[in-house]
Parts: structure tokens; C-alpha cells; sequence
């Protein structure tokens, strides 16, 4: 229970910490977004200037303000606000003689007061009493002071109910308010050391994290300090919410004053909530509020906290239902808002006109949609391979990611035709085109790659032509998604030249050249040098077959299963599949058993074939006729446990492999050890000697 409420407690001070940051935001909004008048003359220019940056300054170092100093920022704040509207409300009454008429004009005809006299008094005076208090509690006045402020603040008050003439009354609230100023000021400067040494412990931290982590650490500790992208969230959110209540009061005065001139439409009266919650009307103040939620570019950034928010929890959903547990499968919270965010960069789309900046807010949610899509392959790809190569049989495992992959090839097929049948051809729709094509190939590819593999575990017979089969699907579909790379460089190339250049497009259409094109490309050409060189290295070894295949009686060491039809014999003497072992020479040149070359150049044959990676070399062919290595050892006697990748040698024994696997000890000649290490080792005796010993009769030939 008390770990319960410590936990809501932390969640609260959270959320109260997001909320205080949110008014720096919005004032930072409002700076950028006020009218800038340049016919004032240079001293007025500079001094609106000085005033702007003064209250950016302000607002961004509030902003920055750990909770504690934040907290008490706002505790001052506050403070001087209850008293500042303690003298206004002092002043207002004084200087008016029907206080109760201007009062119900300055509060928009909320009758909150009542209108007799007495009760009128007393109600001022209750709220200017909570005013004083609530000052005198947050400024942690004496108690000497704190009576006397209350008392400063309450004689105006006192003045009016005994009916003072109106020149006094107006001086004691001028004098009164003063009093009450002169007290505040002397309180904040009291408070000024406090200030100073916050700004000091600030910028030593700062400096310190700064030389000690660098620039990009320190960005993102401030960014997970403030909660950024909560406050942006709140920021938007909150501004979108008080844009539709003011609509919604405009729309119902507008359509209060048209019912009044037709003099048939009361306010209450069905036909106006059906005007009010029409199609026509909800779709003209949702365009309103998504034009005006993107007008600047604070406002873009909390737009983007939101998509943010929405994909996160989409790309949790999906991982959930297709049962992944990668983490990397967790970052599309990050990619969608930094991608539309650039795309709002890239369009200019704060500074469009508010018509186009609909149409444009539009086309770039259709890419960011696509976007998405390929991620969301991106994370049910990996799972469907794991599920077709562990050959998992159960239908409740395959069909929530079969479900998902017929649904990402389905969703782009209807958003083009969807496009294509309300929109002419441009260059944003051919762009939307070829990623919803480039999607629908990657499904289909995925899906054969899956469908082949399911073939392979349904079979009893090694399917030695699998890997070809998949490199040529795989390679096929990347040769085609290449292709889609080009087009998409030049169609924004033709963009930049000839619709909307601009240097963000140009640094996207850079990256896009690199990553998408050239090591694409490159990496596709390497894969493609890498299968012909081991296609190259397994040709050259002898082929096995027959009689002498059956008097091998061993198991290939790389997949622990039986030599069926033929084998390839290595020139140390070890017998693998065709396969297998070019699917190890994909990986290193070298023996899977002994590590010793399996494949070098005619020059250097007689020397080099039997070189092993140590140094070492193989036994000559006599030397090697006079009997077979023993099982478990290359002929050096070497163990084979680091030979074989990724612990196969563990899992060696428990797959039925050859005998003496689980004996292994660690390859003796890869440890260098250094004389005075190897002098101060502490340990016993017998250890050391049976280690040496060990590895003399090891490196002996």
C-alpha cells in the first residue's frame, strides 16, 4: 500500500512538473508568432527587440529549471500575482461609484456577486482576505508581517463600506498598493542570493556534465530531465482544447445571432444542436484546429509529440500481437515523429497558407503512413523468418503474423487505388505509389522466403538447393527495391528543380543517395562476390561419393546430419556438405574442425594449403595416411570446442554429435599470456603444471 501511493505520489509531482513547463512553451509561441511592427523607429525597433529576447531568455531558462527551483519559482510567481490582483481589484473599486455595474460589464455578465450592498462588501472582502493569505503563505512572511500586509490590503476595502470621499478613497488604494509593491520587491530581493546561487549550481553542473560526457550526453539528459516531449504533448494538446472551446462559443453566438434575426431558433431547440453537431460544421472546426495545430513550429514539434505518443503504442500493440520481444522493434515512438517532422521541415509547412497547409499536412501523413507500414515489416519480418526456420507447428503462433503481413500488403494496394481515384498524377502520388509498391514487393518476398522454408521443415530430405532458392528470391527483390531507390532519387531530384527546392529536400536527397543507393549497391555486390567465391572454393575440393562415402561413418560437424548423397573432403582431412560448408565459407576462410585453410591460390599450394591460422602446419599426405586424425582433434591434436561457431560444441553432445565433444578444452596456441603475468598468476601448482604440460603436448609435432 505504501509502495502504492509513493508510486501515485511520484506520478503526480510528474505530471505537475510537465504542467509548470508548459506556460514557458507557450510564451515562447506567442514571442515568435506576434506581429512585428518595423515602423516604430529604431529606438522603438530595438526596443521591442531587447523585450523579445529578454522574454525568450526568461522563459527558456524557467524551462530548464530543475523541479525543486522550479517549484519555488512558481511559488513566487504565484505570490505576485495574488497580490498584484489584490491592488487591482482595490483600485477598480475605488475608482468606480457603481461598482456592481462595472464589475458585471468587466466580467462578461456573470452574475458571481450579488447585488446588495452588504453582501456585495462582504464578498469583496472575503476574496480580498483569501488573496491575502494565500500572499502571506507563499512568501512565508512573520507573523507581524503577515497581519499587516493583510491589513494593507483590506483597508481600501474598509474605506468604502464607511463611504469615504472619492479622492481618499482612490489615494488609500494608491497608497495601499504601493505599500503592498514596495513589500514584494524587498521580499524577491531578499531572495535574489537564492536566485544567484541557482544559476551558478546550474551552470557549474552544466560545465561539468559538458566536459565530462560531452554535447550529446548533456542534450539528452536535459531532454529526459524536463520530460520534453510531455510537455510538448501537453503544449499541443492543451492549445488544440482551448482553440475548439473558443470555435464552439463562436459558432453558437453566430448561430444564436442568425436565429434571432430569422426570429425562429431558440437557443436550446433541437435544429440548433443539430447545426451546431452537423457533418459540415464538425469537418470545418476539426480543419481548423489541425490547420491552426501546425502554424509554428513549436506547434509542429507538439504535433509531432503526439504521433509520437499514438505510434509508440501502435508499434507496442503489434509486437504484443505478433509475439516479439526485440527491442530494436520498439523504436517506432522515434522514427514516425522525427520523420514527419522533417517532412513538415522539408515542405515548409508552418509558413503555408492555411488551405495549402491542409493539403500538405494531408500528403505528408500519407507518407508518414507508409512510412510506418515498411517499419511495421520491418518488425513482423524477423518473426516470421524465426517461426518458418525453427519449424514451429503451431497455427495459433503463425497466424497473427501471417494476419499482419496479408494486412501490410492490402492497406497500401487500397491507399493507392483509394489515391489514385480522387488525386491526378504529381510527384508526391508517384512517391506514395512506389513506397506502397516497394512494401507489397517486400510482403511478397517475405512471404515466398517463409513459404519456402515451411517446405524445408515439412521435408524428410536435406533440400540442398534451398539457399539458392532463397538468395534468388532475396536478391531478386533487392535488385527491384534498388531500382525503386534510383527512381525515387530522381522524382526528387525533379521536385527539388522544378516545385519546391530547398536545402533540408537537398541534405534528404543526399542521404537518401547514400544510404538507399550506394551501400545498397555495395552491400548487394559484396553478398553477390562472397556466394561466387565460396561457390569458387567449394568446386575446388573433392567431391565423395559412394563406397567411399559410406566408409566415412561420421556426420558433417557443422549440422550433425548424415552424409546422404555426397560430401566435400577439405584438404585437412574433414568431411562436410556441399551446403554446409559454403555457407561457412561465407562467414571465414578456414576449417570449421582445425581451422587451417580450406581454399588458397595455385601458387602457394604446396606451402600454404595445409597453414593453419596459428602459424602451424598440417601433417604431410604420408603422415596423414599413416592413420585418420582422432575424432574430436585436428591432426595436431587440437581441441575443436572455439572451431565451432557460437557454441556449437556444447550443443553437440546433446544433438547426438560425434563423441568426445563434450571433452574439449580451450585451444591452447589462440592464448598469449605475458612472462610477468604468467609469473604472478596465483593459483596451485598442479593446475599450472597440467596446463603446461598440456600445451606442450599440444604444439609438439
Amino acid at each position: 500500500m505504501a509502495s502504492t501511493q509513493a508510486r501515485l505520489g511520484q506520478q503526480a509531482l510528474a505530471l505537475l512538473d510537465v504542467a509548470l513547463r508548459v506556460p514557458c512553451i507557450f510564451t515562447i509561441d506567442v514571442i515568435f508568432n506576434s506581429y512585428y511592427d518595423q515602423g516604430s523607429g529604431w529606438a522603438g525597433a530595438t526596443g521591442k527587440v531587447l523585450v523579445r529576447v529578454m522574454g525568450v531568455l526568461i522563459s527558456t531558462v524557467v524551462l530548464l529549471l530543475s523541479q525543486k527551483a522550479l517549484f519555488k519559482f512558481y511559488t513566487l510567481f504565484l505570490a505576485v500575482l495574488l497580490g498584484s490582483a489584490a491592488v487591482l481589484i482595490n483600485y477598480y473599486a475605488t475608482s468606480h461609484i457603481d461598482f456592481y455595474s462595472a464589475y458585471c460589464k468587466a466580467a462578461l455578465e456573470f452574475r458571481l456577486l450579488p447585488r446588495n450592498g452588504t453582501t456585495l462588501w462582504l464578498g469583496m472582502a472575503a476574496v480580498q482576505l483569501m488573496f491575502g493569505i494565500g500572499y502571506v503563505f507563499l512568501l512565508n512572511l512573520q507573523s507581524v508581517f503577515a497581519a499587516l500586509v493583510v491589513l494593507d490590503i483590506m483597508i481600501p476595502l474598509w474605506g468604502m463600506m464607511i463611504e469615504l470621499p472619492a479622492d481618499v478613497r482612490h489615494m488609500t488604494a494608491v497608497v495601499s498598493g504601493l505599500a503592498l509593491a514596495l513589500n514584494t520587491a524587498v521580499c524577491l530581493a531578499m531572495r535574489l542570493k537564492w536566485f544567484y546561487y541557482s544559476c551558478r549550481y546550474v551552470y557549474l553542473l552544466v560545465r561539468h556534465m559538458y566536459r565530462i560526457y560531452g554535447l550529446q550526453l548533456l542534450l539528452e539528459d536535459t531532454w529526459k530531465r524536463i520530460r520534453f516531449p510531455d510537455v510538448l504533448r501537453m503544449f499541443w494538446l492543451s492549445r488544440v482544447t482551448a482553440q475548439a472551446l473558443i470555435l464552439v462559443y463562436v459558432v453558437r453566438a453566430v448561430r444564436k445571432e442568425s436565429g434571432d434575426a430569422a426570429g425562429g431558433v431558440t437557443e436550446g431547440s433541437s435544429d440548433a444542436q443539430g447545426y451546431l453537431f452537423s457533418w459540415d460544421v464538425f469537418w470545418d472546426l476539426t480543419s481548423n484546429l489541425i490547420i491552426s495545430g501546425c502554424d509554428s513550429t513549436l506547434t509542429v514539434l507538439g504535433m509531432s509529440a503526439v504521433i509520437s505518443s499514438m505510434a509508440h503504442y501502435l508499434g507496442l500493440s503489434i509486437l504484443a500481437f505478433i509475439g516479439s520481444t526485440e527491442e530494436e522493434d520498439k523504436r517506432l515512438g522515434f522514427v514516425a515523429p522525427v520523420l514527419f517532422f522533417i517532412l513538415a521541415l522539408q515542405t515548409g509547412l508552418s509558413s503555408l497558407d492555411p488551405e495549402e497547409r491542409l493539403v500538405r499536412l494531408s500528403r505528408n501523413m500519407c507518407l508518414l503512413l507508409t512510412a510506418i507500414l515498411h517499419f511495421i515489416h520491418g518488425m513482423t519480418d524477423p518473426v516470421l523468418m524465426s517461426l518458418s526456420a525453427s519449424h514451429v507447428s503451431s497455427f495459433r503462433r503463425h497466424f497473427p503474423v501471417l494476419l499482419v503481413s496479408v494486412a501490410l500488403f492490402i492497406l497500401p494496394v487500397a491507399l493507392s487505388f483509394a489515391l489514385w481515384h480522387h488525386y491526378a498524377l504529381n510527384t508526391w502520388l508517384f512517391a506514395v505509389t512506389a513506397f506502397c509498391v516497394e512494401l507489397c514487393l517486400k510482403v511478397v518476398v517475405s512471404l515466398t522466403v517463409y513459404g519456402l522454408f515451411m517446405v524445408d521443415g515439412f521435408s524428410n530430405v536435406l533440400w540442398e538447393k534451398l539457399d539458392d532458392y532463397v538468395y534468388y528470391v532475396r536478391s531478386t527483390g533487392n535488385i527491384i527495391e534498388f531500382l525503386f531507390g534510383v527512381i525515387m532519387f530522381g522524382n526528387g531530384a525533379y521536385t527539388m528543380m522544378f516545385e519546391s527546392g530547398s536545402k533540408i529536400r537537398a541534405c534528404m536527397m543526399c542521404l537518401h543517395a547514400y544510404f538507399n543507393i550506394y551501400l545498397q549497391a555495395k552491400n548487394g555486390w559484396k553478398t553477390f562476390i562472397n556466394r561466387r567465391t565460396a561457390v569458387k572454393k567449394i568446386n575446388s575440393l573433392p567431391e565423395v561419393r559412394g563406397d567411399q562415402l559410406r566408409d566415412i561413418e561420421d556426420v558433417c560437424a557443422i549440422c550433425y546430419q548424415e552424409f546422404a548423397s555426397s560430401a566435400r573432403l577439405t584438404p585437412c582431412h574433414h568431411h562436410f556438405h556441399a551446403l554446409c560448408l559454403r555457407k561457412w565459407l561465407y562467414i571465414q576462410d578456414t576449417c570449421p574442425m582445425c581451422h587451417q585453410r580450406v581454399y588458397v591460390e595455385d601458387d602457394g599450394r604446396d606451402r600454404a594449403a595445409f597453414s593453419n591460422n596459428n602459424g602451424g602446419y598440417a601433417a604431410p599426405q604420408d603422415a596423414v595416411a599413416a592413420g585418420p586424425p582422432v575424432q574430436g582433434e585436428n591432426p595436431h591434436g587440437q581441441p575443436v570446442a572455439e572451431l565451432l561457431p557460437n557454441g556449437a560444441a556444447a550443443g553437440a553432445h546433446a544433438a547426438g554429435g560425434p563423441p568426445g565433444l563434450d571433452d574439449l578444452v580451450e585451444d591452447n596456441d589462440s592464448i598469449e599470456y605475458d612472462e610477468d603475468e604468467w609469473g604472478t598468476q596465483n593459483g596451485s601448482t598442479p593446475i599450472e603444471e597440467e596446463y603446461i604440460n598440456d600445451d606442450t603436448d599440444s604444439t609438439e609435432d
